[in-house]
């Protein structure tokens, strides 16, 4: 019998001396040939674009984190808000608002307390609460105030009805007697307070109070700084309110089976005129859009911008690499032109590359910047933000925006050196490959030099006379376009200036090799020029406005000492009025006036009052020239700053219609026009006039004149003595007047200098890569430097100084440009004439700019001058 027969298969066969060859494999879609161009230069010189996709990647990272931060925020806070007053289902309040220039929220008036009552017997009612609310400010442990410095600082009743309060108790007990105070919980921390211990809180009036409680807001401890004490009603009442049976608001509670409209609809028949009713979602809206509104919406929109301009420095970075591979490339398109690819093919190529990275670059850009939201939401509780806990929330939006903009920056970078690239001649790969070699052309001066004149002439159109801030923008937009096509014509100048006093043939190497191609050299050059400009810009701005603060003091402050509240933002609880005529008793001193706030709408335009004795202030403000008499104010009379009074055609002897916040309509008459509003404001009214208006009566600041004969520190010491028994605020001289009242600068810099650190590093970045690319293009003449005797510390020297000779191009450019724009911002923004806010160039800040800049350039050179040092000289030598 035979033995079955061998299937044939892929192995060998019994006696066939060679296998059988493998089966081809199946036809597989293959790539079209430019994108396979494209992977394979990708593959080959992948470390050329490092440089590229790190720039990418921070620049997404940090709109990322932006984004998922803001929305976190927004998401935490409606959370809070929604949660903290669940059980509030309608909020009655007066319906007579007054907003004052610059206030984002108007003011309203009281409501009768007794209102509440009435409510509760409204059909469809479970409960009604007054709600008392005012500035509050505690003292810590070690008699510092807690917070001030921006959020705000609250009082208010504590609401026995535990569905309407919108704190909750996590210690101790509630308020039952005088004197008794529940404090949220991250205040007391902060304030280093415990129950049972015992504080002062400023309403401005100094109130000695005992923690017996510690509350949640929203299960939060607080927001931030933000702080809130509970007071019993009747302590409330006296020190939150001008006169007693005044609430700010009624909270009430709805019946089983009774919605929010259902209740607001059942209240609104037993009302009084101007008051209204409105749904507890509605209030909780309102609430979370004055935090998100207000604070989240600039906060983020002051983030972004900086992301904006990391961004923008990632395009000049992504183009400079893009254009120098494209010029290094030439011989290589040649030849692929020359076997047949077409035109389009060497575009699509190129662009392939850049898209290719800025997808990556994207990708890993939207994973760092989660952890960016992650971090900050870890480190800003830290530092006194308010950011609440609770998950990240990420959008579609937050991750679409970040990667489209990677993608969009990255192939529309590419696109110009793209479109070069496709222009190569098949003829040029006969051609030794070339350099990049761009430069100057008339064509560009000429452009240039006319856009640059264009600019200016705006810029001054929009700063003399009338100052107009879009006019001024718009020719400081245009200026940064010039300084951008005037760069590689500026370029030949500058480096040839800059590096004259180089001594040196490795120095003069250097300065030969950042003058071989201007255009280059301004492409690099300019990422770091435009990091350099905006640092440059919000310093010079920074301290005009700290020269503007000296200068008002200076001319307006004609007192000896002042005694103020928190210099900026919401926080503080402002001055007691008794503090003022506390001060002018003691025999030391002259004249002390308090200067108090109101508001009102004065011919129908909302307008901030000065409440103040207007004699008296004329005697510790210099108030300038005054048309009329500061004396005859009265009950009805009004005094005005000569610029309030031009622009809305008030003159002595005129009567206007102020409408306050309790609804009231009073005719004034204008009495007196004085020069100068610097510290004054724009209407002046007398305390009688303001009293039957008011809410919570306080100062924002107290000025005070010594007595003739009476030292500095004399005078000092015994109003600092008057002033620690009104809740110790700070007695300040007009030297340290002045400097808190630009106390929030210095924080404000701070914080723009390390958001455009971002930039700074990617335009670092930029310069890095280019000598990279750079120092690969110039491989051949490296190595024959090293034949004829240079040293490798000779040839690091060398590539280091061209670094610092860009860099410091790109920061003395950026110099000039940020200076031009700082005055543009501070002559735009300040007022024309006597009010003209000052313009100053901080010498030894842009000096330190300056330092970093050439510093960095070296630093940013250690790679690629450290990867020219270790080039073999044979090897380099043979190198095409």
């Amino acid at each position: 019998m035979r033995p079955p027969e061998r299937e044939a298969g892929p192995g060998p066969q019994p006696g066939h001396p060679y296998p059988h060859p493998q089966p081809r494999p199946r036809n597989r879609p293959r790539l079209p040939a430019p994108l396979r161009l494209a992977r394979s230069s990708l593959r080959a010189h992948r470390r050329r674009f490092l440089g590229t996709f790190a720039a990418v990647v921070l620049g997404v990272a940090f709109l990322t984190g932006t984004l998922v931060m803001g929305d976190t925020l927004r998401a935490s806070f409606d959370s809070m808000f929604t949660g903290a007053t669940r059980g509030t289902d309608a909020v009655v309040r007066s319906a007579v608002t007054v907003t004052a220039p610059g206030e984002a929220q108007g003011n309203r008036g009281p409501v009768d307390a007794a209102l509440a009552d009435r409510l509760a017997r409204v059909p469809g009612v479970a409960a009604a609460a007054p709600r008392i609310e005012g500035a509050g400010q505690l003292l810590a442990a070690d008699g510092t105030p807690v917070g001030g410095k921006g959020p705000p600082t609250l009082a208010g009743n504590w609401i026995e009805d535990p569905a309407l309060n919108p704190y909750r108790l996590a210690e101790g007990r509630a308020p039952a007697a005088p004197g008794e105070a529940v404090v949220n919980r991250g205040a007391a921390e902060s304030a280093g307070l415990a129950l049972g211990d015992t504080t002062v809180l400023r309403t401005p009036d100094p109130v000695r109070v005992t923690v017996v409680g510690l509350a949640t807001f929203g299960g939060a401890d607080g927001m931030g700084q933000v702080t809130w004490t509970g007071l019993t009603r009747a302590d409330a009442e006296r020190y939150l309110t001008a006169r007693p049976g005044e609430a700010t608001s009624i909270a009430v509670r709805a019946g089983p089976g009774v919605s929010q409209e259902e209740l607001v609809a059942a209240l609104a028949p037993v009302l009084p005129d101007e008051v209204e009713a409105i749904t507890g979602q509605r209030a909780a809206e309102e609430n979370t859009e004055m935090v998100s509104g207000r604070f989240l919406g600039l906060f983020t929109t002051f983030l972004l911008v900086f992301s904006g301009v990391a961004v923008l420095v990632s395009v000049f970075t992504i183009h400079n690499t893009f254009a120098v591979l494209v010029a290094q490339r030439t011989r290589e398109n040649a030849l692929l032109r020359a076997i047949g690819a077409a035109r389009r093919q060497i575009v699509t190529g190129t662009l392939a590359e850049a898209l290719t990275v800025g997808l990556l670059a994207s990708l890993a850009g939207l994973l760092a910047g989660i952890g960016v939201a992650a971090g900050l939401q870890a480190l800003f509780p830290a530092v006194g933000f308010p950011f609440p806990e609770g998950d990240l929330v990420v959008t579609g939006t937050s991750l679409a925006l970040p990667f489209g903009v990677g993608l969009a920056v990255c192939a529309g970078a590419a696109l110009l050196p793209a479109v070069r690239s496709g222009r190569t001649a098949p003829l040029a790969a006969l051609r030794e490959a070339r350099t990049d070699a761009s430069g100057t052309s008339r064509a560009r001066g000429a452009t240039g030099g006319a856009l640059l004149a264009v600019a200016v002439g705006t810029v001054l159109a929009g700063v003399l006379g009338t100052p107009s801030l879009w006019l001024a923008a718009t020719g400081a937009v245009l200026a940064v376009a010039a300084f951008v096509v005037l760069g590689p014509v500026a370029a030949s100048i500058a480096v040839r200036v800059l590096g004259r006093p180089l001594r040196g043939a490795n120095r003069r190497l250097a300065r030969r090799n950042a003058l071989r191609s201007p255009g280059r050299t301004a492409a690099t050059a300019t990422a770091l020029m435009i990091g350099v400009a905006v640092v440059t810009l919000f310093t010079v701005f920074g301290a005009s406005l700290k020269a503007t603060a000296d200068r008002t003091v200076d001319r307006s402050f004609a007192g000896d000492v002042a005694i103020g509240g928190a210099s900026f933002g919401a926080g503080g609880s402002g001055l007691s009025p008794r503090l003022a005529p506390a001060v002018a008793a003691l025999p030391e001193v002259d004249t002390a006036v308090g200067l108090g706030r109101g508001v009102a709408e004065v011919d129908g335009r909302g307008r901030a009052l000065t409440v103040t004795d207007p004699p008296a202030l004329a005697r510790t403000l210099d108030l300038g020239e005054v048309r009329g008499s500061l004396a005859g104010l009265g009950t009805d009379g009004l005094a005005v700053a000569a610029d309030e009074a031009a622009s809305s055609g008030l003159a002595p002897g005129r009567a206007v219609e102020l409408t306050f916040t309790d609804g009231t309509r009073h005719t004034f008459t204008v009495r007196a026009v004085y020069e100068r509003a610097d510290l004054a404001g724009d209407y002046l009214v007398t305390r009688e006039a303001w009293a039957p208006h008011r809410t919570q009566d306080a100062d924002t600041l107290v000025a005070v004149s010594f007595a003739d004969g009476v030292t500095a520190e004399r005078g000092e010491a015994a109003v600092t003595e008057v002033a620690d028994r009104y809740g110790r605020p700070e007695v300040q001289t007009r030297q340290e007047y002045a400097e808190s009242s630009a106390a929030g600068i210095d924080m404000m810099l701070t914080l723009v200098y390390a958001l455009l650190a971002l930039a700074v590093l990617i335009a670092l970045l930029g310069i890095a890569n280019t000598l990279t690319l750079s120092v690969h293009e110039r491989t051949r003449e490296l190595g024959l430097l090293r034949a004829v005797g240079q040293t490798r510390a000779q040839l690091r020297a060398m590539v280091r100084w061209e670094s610092v000779l860009v860099a410091a191009f790109g920061t003395v450019g950026g110099l000039v440009l940020g200076g031009f724009l700082g005055w543009v911002l501070v002559r735009a923004s300040g007022g024309s004439g006597d009010t003209a806010s000052a313009f100053a160039v901080p010498g030894v800040q842009l000096a330190t700019v300056a330092l970093v800049g050439l510093v960095a350039g070296a630093a940013a050179a250690w790679r690629p001058a450290r990867r020219a040092a270790r080039l073999e000289i044979l090897r380099a030598i043979a190198t095409e």
